[in-house]
């Protein structure tokens, strides 16, 4: 079975250690989560195949790292001080407030009243603050509700610095902040989470070209997520629905447990961010060609992703129920270069001093090899095997007496919960 209840993500992931709601232990503060030592790696594991398939592999594409603190300038030119809303609608019986586009506005969500809401007025989502010992406007800064900003405002500086051909891309992965008035869904929305992004800077002509090519290359990183095909849904956006900004989008959406929900989007955003900072900065942003062409403003493609939502896509797609042995056995089918943990390593019996030397022998070598590799010698080892499979690890590795004998251990499969022996010269090599 692959069609979870959030329920079932939601529990996994605190029981195991992958996420928990943020600061519990003082009562939690809502739409914040924290990471677990499963779920700090798996994060990473998803970042890492990120800039792999993005930036390393890619001859046309360079990493930034903005400030989270910009100057209020930035957002100003973009437009998130005066647009950045979402509609507040509040409730005059119990001053519950609410995202009226999210809601039956004609009954109260929270205390079940009718006709209690009043017309909706426009919230800024950005988080405000000041820079420096003095409260006023000219300190006034902001939370980066999003990371692109960041790249650019840093678009002519890697320009001077490196020159680079047309066309060309910036990534960035990094905390974004949006006040959101009712974060919900578990991590699906929240005020604090994680982008990756690229802006792709490309002629003004060839963007409807280079626009397919990033189509495919969402859909190669949904694969390499391990989301099935048949989940991933494209949404053409209308112009009635599009920011302000684009002039063309695709939402990529997801059947999450809470419904078919976007998981990414792409836009093409023509010369819109660029010609903004010429205009409130004064400096030009155009790009002069190698071979003497006339100089132009680039248009702009942005792939956004968000780590969160594609954690919780990698945990929907891979948690799975059946039945081993006439019992029920719930476990992730992470794809093996996600699982936090790679291999699982186990004595037999723990309280055997020759199991536990050789084991941990085979667990030393399996770390300098692999990294991720976990020692387990806690319960009986069928508690271990399911203790594993719940993470997701792909295979369990056990030292038994036989091993004493012939130099070979039991490498036990997650998926199959088959077993073979193979010896220790050449486990490295059948766990990859």
């Amino acid at each position: 079975m692959n069609n979870p209840k959030l329920e079932d993500i939601v529990s996994l992931s605190k029981r195991r250690g992958f996420i928990f709601p943020g600061s519990d232990v003082y009562g939690g503060l809502s739409g914040t989560w924290d990471y677990g030592p499963l779920g700090v790696a798996l994060k990473r594991n998803v970042m890492q195949l990120w800039w792999k398939m993005f930036v390393e592999d890619r001859d046309d594409m360079f990493g930034i790292d903005a400030a989270i603190l910009m100057n209020q300038k930035v957002w100003q030119a973009s437009g998130h001080v005066d647009t950045f809303t979402d509609p507040l609608v509040e409730c005059s019986n119990c001053h519950g407030r609410f995202r009226a586009d999210k809601i039956d506005t004609s009954k109260c969500p929270s205390c079940g009243l009718k006709d209690t809401f009043g017309e909706p007025r426009a919230f800024n989502m950005m988080f405000k603050t000041n820079v420096g010992p003095v409260a006023d406007e000219n300190s006034i800064s902001y939370l980066r509700p999003e990371t692109a900003q960041g790249i650019f405002t840093n678009f002519k500086n890697v320009v001077d610095s490196l020159y680079p051909d047309m066309p060309f891309g910036l990534a960035q992965q990094g905390k974004a902040f949006r006040n959101e008035i009712s974060p919900r869904d578990f991590v699906f929305r929240s005020r604090e989470f994680e982008q990756m992004e690229i802006e792709y800077f490309v002629h003004p002509d060839q963007w409807e070209a280079e626009f397919e090519k990033w189509v495919k290359a969402v859909h190669a990183w949904c694969d390499a997520l391990g989301l099935p095909a048949e989940s991933i849904h494209e949404l053409e956006v209308p112009e009635s629905d599009r920011a302000h900004y684009s002039k063309r989008t695709i939402d990529f959406e997801f059947d999450f447990p809470i419904g078919r929900e976007e998981l990414l989007g792409l836009a093409y955003r023509t010369d819109f961010d660029l010609k903004n900072i010429e205009r409130v900065s004064g400096k030009s942003m155009a790009y002069r060609p190698k071979d003497g062409g006339e100089p132009f403003v680039p248009h702009v493609i942005e792939p956004s992703f968000g780590l969160e939502r594609a954690i919780m896509a990698v945990l929907t797609a891979a948690y799975t129920e059946d039945e081993v042995n006439g019992e029920k056995r719930a476990y992730l089918k992470l794809p093996k270069h996600l699982a936090p943990v790679k291999v699982a390593v186990s004595p037999l019996l723990k309280n055997k001093p020759e199991l536990v030397d050789k084991a941990r022998e085979v667990y030393s070598m399996l770390k300098k090899e692999f990294g991720a590799v976990t020692w387990d010698d806690n319960g009986n080892i069928g508690k271990r095997y399911r203790r594993q499979d719940e993470i997701g690890t792909p295979y369990c590795v056990v030292i038994d007496f036989d091993t004493l004998e012939d130099n070979s251990v039991t490498v036990r499969d997650r998926d199959s919960t088959e077993q073979k022996r193979v010896t220790i010269a050449e486990l490295a090599g059948q766990l990859v």
